[in-house]
């Protein structure tokens, strides 16, 4: 699904040129919002991103403020990242804003260096443990003994630093091993 950005600035010149860049560098469908009663609307609809400049930024913080990390600052400071909110210098050219939203907009890749850790037969453990099965119905799934089963499990907790099978569940959907669903 493409993700969607909703351009918020005071500068109405400045909004299109930055429709334009994400419409050309990037798979994402920006709209440009005339007013924040538009913003408000699109943030219930789960727009993706926020882009706006510092002043329109600091003259609607309360509304803008809660989508935080998601909310991407244009600022003729220099680059930082402040209350999880993204500022992008643009004086810095083209090609460094260009950067940045690269940075921000690229997927990012689902399974972690710790996921990378785990050997195949300790994922398929996880797998089995995040679905709900006990030791002696992964053990039959697998056919392996219950003895290996715990000590795949204790192997796992031991790597990812996770104890409760709830905690392996959340680990497990958030870095795709298995589906959320």
């Amino acid at each position: 699904m493409t993700p969607r950005a909703v351009i918020f600035m005071s500068n109405a010149l400045a909004a299109i040129g930055i429709s334009h860049l994400l419409e050309s560098h990037f798979s994402v469908a920006p709209h440009i919002a005339s007013s924040a009663d538009e913003v408000s609307i699109a943030m219930q609809d789960g727009t993706d991103y926020i882009v706006t400049d510092a002043a329109t930024y600091v003259t609607h913080l309360s509304l803008l403020l809660p989508h935080g990390r998601h909310t991407i600052v244009f600022s003729d400071s220099t680059a930082l990242t402040t209350s999880g909110v993204t500022v992008i210098a643009t004086s810095r050219g083209e090609r460094h804003i260009v950067e940045c939203l690269n940075t921000i907009l690229s997927p990012k890749p689902i399974h972690s260096h710790k996921a990378s850790m785990l050997s195949s037969r300790e994922v398929d453990v996880l797998r089995l443990v995040a679905s709900g099965l006990i030791n002696k119905e992964i053990a039959t799934r697998l056919n392996i003994s219950i003895n290996t089963v715990l000590t795949h499990r204790k192997n796992i907790t031991a790597k990812l630093g996770i104890k409760s099978v709830s905690g392996l569940t959340f680990y497990a959907m958030m870095h795709g091993i298995i589906s959320p669903e």
